[in-house]
C-alpha cells in the first residue's frame, strides 16, 4: 500500500453519533465538518439545492484537470453539513493531467484579474439586475416557478465562476509561497500573512461607508446623543430627530449597496441586512462610541504590509532572485482583493438574493394555504416545492414544516464531531484544500490528545495573525450581540464573515473554533493588526465571557489566565 492509501483512523458512528451510510464506498472517504461555511444545523432547502459543493465543484475539477480530486460532495450527519473530496480515479493519467494543470494554471493566475473585471463581474451584475427587478407580485405561481429555475441557473453559474476565481487565486498564492521557500529557505507564515493582504476591495468600501455615516452623526449633537439609545428605539424614531431623516436615507442607500448579506451567508434562512438594518445601526452605535477612525485602520494595514515586504526582501541578496520573488509577490497581492470581493459578489450577494426570491415564493404559498409563514418555504426540498405547488394532497405540508423545524432545533443541541469515515494519508495530508478548515492540524491534534491530556488552562489553535494580546474574553454568537463587546475585549466566536468586520475596530484579539490561516477571521485580523488564533475547535465551549485570556497569534496558543 502506498502512503496515499495508508489509514490512520476510522469512525463510522456509535450510539451517540448515528450515521446513515448509503454504501461501503462512502465509508472509505473522510467527511469533515463544514464549520467554516455552515456551523449550524442546515435547512432542508439549502442542503438540497444551495450548497457550494456538488456540481460546481465537479466542474472546477474537470475544467482545470486538477490533480487534487475529482468531486467535492456533502452529507448531512446529525443535521450538520459534512463534506469530502473524492480522490482521482486510479485510472487517471496523472502525468498527462499534471502537465496540463501546471501549464494552464499560471495563465489563470496571471490573467484572471482582468477577466474578472472585464467579463465575469459584469455578467454577475447583469444577473443581479434581472433578479432585483423581477416583479414577483405580478406573476402567477406557475410563472414564478419558472423564475425559480432561472435563479437556480444563475446560482450555479455564479458558483462556477467562484471556483474559477478560487483556483486561480489559489495558484497565485502557491506560486508565491513556492518561490518564497526556494529563495529564502523556509516559510515564515507571519511574514507572508502580512504581505498578502488587500488594500482595495468591497470590504474596505463597506467600512468606509459606515465611517462616513459615523462622521455625519458626529456632526450633529442631536444625532450623536440619539445614537446611544437601544437599536430598536433608534429604528423606531429616527425620522423624528433633527437630521434623522437624512441619516435614514443614508442607511437605506447603504442597504441597497451593501445589504445583500446575512450573518451566515451560506444559508437561506438568515435575514439579510437588506431586509433588516439592525446590524447597520448597531455598527453605527459602536463606531460613534469609539469614534472609529477608518483612515488610521486603513493606513496601518498598508504600513504593516510595507514593513513585511521590506523584511522579506531584506533576506534576498541575489538581484535576479529578488526580481523573480517580487513578481510572484506582486501577482499574489494583486489577486488578494478577490478574497473579499468574491465573498461580496457571490457568496453573500447570490445567497441573499436566492433567499429573497424564495421568500416571494413563500408568500405565494401562504396565499395558497400551503404554509403559514413565508419562512416555512426553507423547510422543503426542491422537488417537494414543485410537487406541492399544484397538488395540495401530495403530502401534509404544514406537518412536514413542523417536523423539520423540530429536527433542526434538536440538532442545535448537539456538538458535531470534526469528522467521520476513514482518515487516509491522502485525505489528511495530501489533499490541500482542507487547509482552509485547519487540516491537517485538527487531525494531528486529535491524535495527540488521545495520547496525552492538554496542558491545564490552555488551548492550541492555528497561528492566524501574529502578536500577543491579553484581555477580557467576550463570547459572541451573532452580530446581534456586538453591543456587548467592550474596547480591548478578546472576541471568542465560532467563526466570522464580512458581517462581523465592524467589530474588529474594537477588539484586541480574536479566538475562533474554526478556520485556517486563509480563512476570513485570519485574513481580516491580519488586516487590522489583531492577534488571532483560529481552529481551536472548542474555544466557545471552554472560554466564558468575563474570563481573562492571553492570545498568542504567532504560536497559535490561547491561555486562560483567570
Amino acid at each position: 500500500m502506498s502512503d496515499s492509501g495508508k489509514i490512520y483512523a476510522a469512525f463510522f458512528g456509535d450510539a451517540e453519533h448515528q450515521v446513515e451510510w448509503k454504501n461501503e464506498e462512502e465509508k472509505k472517504l473522510l467527511w469533515f465538518f463544514d464549520d467554516l461555511h455552515c456551523p449550524h444545523p442546515i435547512s432542508p432547502l439549502y442542503f438540497d439545492i444551495g450548497g457550494w459543493w456538488g456540481v460546481t465543484c465537479e466542474y472546477m475539477y474537470r475544467r482545470f484537470g486538477a490533480p487534487i480530486g475529482e468531486q467535492w460532495i456533502a452529507k448531512k450527519i446529525g443535521g450538520y453539513v459534512y463534506t469530502t473530496i473524492v480522490p482521482n480515479s486510479p485510472d487517471t493519467d496523472f502525468k498527462s493531467m499534471l502537465n496540463y494543470y501546471f501549464t494552464e494554471m499560471p495563465i489563470y493566475a496571471g490573467k484572471f484579474l482582468d477577466w474578472w473585471r472585464d467579463r465575469y463581474l459584469p455578467e454577475i451584475l447583469k444577473n443581479y439586475e434581472y433578479m432585483d427587478k423581477f416583479d414577483a407580485a405580478a406573476k402567477s405561481l406557475a410563472e414564478y416557478l419558472i423564475h425559480l429555475e432561472d435563479c437556480l441557473d444563475i446560482q450555479e453559474r455564479h458558483f462556477k465562476i467562484h471556483w474559477i476565481l478560487n483556483l486561480a487565486q489559489f495558484q497565485a498564492g502557491l506560486q508565491f509561497r513556492a518561490l518564497y521557500k526556494e529563495v529564502i529557505g523556509e516559510i515564515d507564515e507571519t511574514n507572508i500573512g502580512k504581505i498578502i493582504v488587500s488594500d482595495g476591495d468591497r470590504n474596505w468600501d463597506s467600512l468606509k461607508a459606515l465611517w462616513e455615516m459615523k462622521e455625519y452623526i458626529k456632526g450633529s449633537p442631536e444625532l450623536t446623543e440619539f445614537i446611544k439609545k437601544p437599536t430598536t428605539e433608534i429604528m423606531a424614531s429616527i425620522s423624528s430627530v433633527p437630521s434623522g431623516g437624512a441619516l435614514l436615507k443614508k442607511v437605506e442607500a447603504y442597504q441597497e449597496e451593501y445589504g445583500y448579506k446575512s450573518v451566515f451567508p451560506h444559508e437561506y434562512i438568515y435575514k439579510t441586512w437588506k431586509e433588516d438594518p439592525t446590524p447597520i445601526y448597531e455598527a453605527l452605535r459602536i463606531y460613534v462610541a469609539e469614534d472609529y477612525d477608518f483612515s488610521k485602520a486603513y493606513e496601518n494595514c498598508k504600513v504593516e504590509q510595507k514593513k513585511a515586504i521590506a523584511e522579506m526582501l531584506g533576506k534576498v541578496k541575489d538581484p535576479s532572485k529578488r526580481e523573480t520573488l517580487e513578481k510572484a509577490m506582486d501577482l499574489a497581492i494583486h489577486m488578494a482583493p478577490l478574497t473579499p470581493d468574491h465573498h461580496f459578489y457571490i457568496d453573500q450577494a447570490c445567497y441573499a438574493r436566492m433567499r429573497l426570491m424564495f421568500l416571494e415564493l413563500g408568500k405565494k404559498f401562504v396565499d395558497e394555504g400551503v404554509i403559514d409563514d413565508p419562512e416555512d418555504i426553507f423547510m422543503f426540498e426542491y422537488e417537494e416545492i414543485r410537487r406541492i405547488a399544484f397538488n395540495r394532497e401530495a403530502f401534509d405540508s404544514k406537518a412536514l414544516v413542523k417536523k423539520r423545524r423540530a429536527e433542526m432545533a434538536e440538532a442545535a443541541k448537539r456538538v458535531p464531531r470534526e469528522w467521520y469515515g476513514t482518515a487516509t494519508h491522502w485525505h489528511v495530508y495530501e489533499e490541500p484544500y482542507k487547509a482552509l478548515w485547519g487540516w491537517p492540524y485538527k487531525f494531528d491534534r486529535e491524535m495527540e490528545l488521545k495520547k496525552e491530556a492538554e496542558a491545564a488552562g490552555s488551548l492550541k489553535g492555528l497561528p492566524a495573525s501574529p502578536g500577543v494580546a491579553e484581555g477580557i474574553a467576550r463570547f459572541v454568537a451573532s452580530p446581534a450581540e456586538f453591543d456587548q463587546i467592550q474596547n480591548g475585549d478578546i472576541l471568542v466566536c465560532k467563526t466570522t464573515n464580512p458581517a462581523w468586520v465592524v467589530s474588529f475596530s474594537k477588539i484586541a484579539g480574536l479566538i475562533t473554533d474554526t478556520g485556517g490561516a486563509l480563512s476570513h477571521p485570519a485574513v481580516v485580523s491580519r488586516e487590522f493588526g489583531i492577534p488571532a488564533v483560529t481552529g481551536t475547535s472548542k474555544a466557545t465551549r471552554v472560554i466564558k465571557s468575563g474570563m481573562r485570556v492571553r492570545v498568542d497569534g504567532s504560536a497559535g496558543m490561547v491561555t486562560i489566565l483567570g
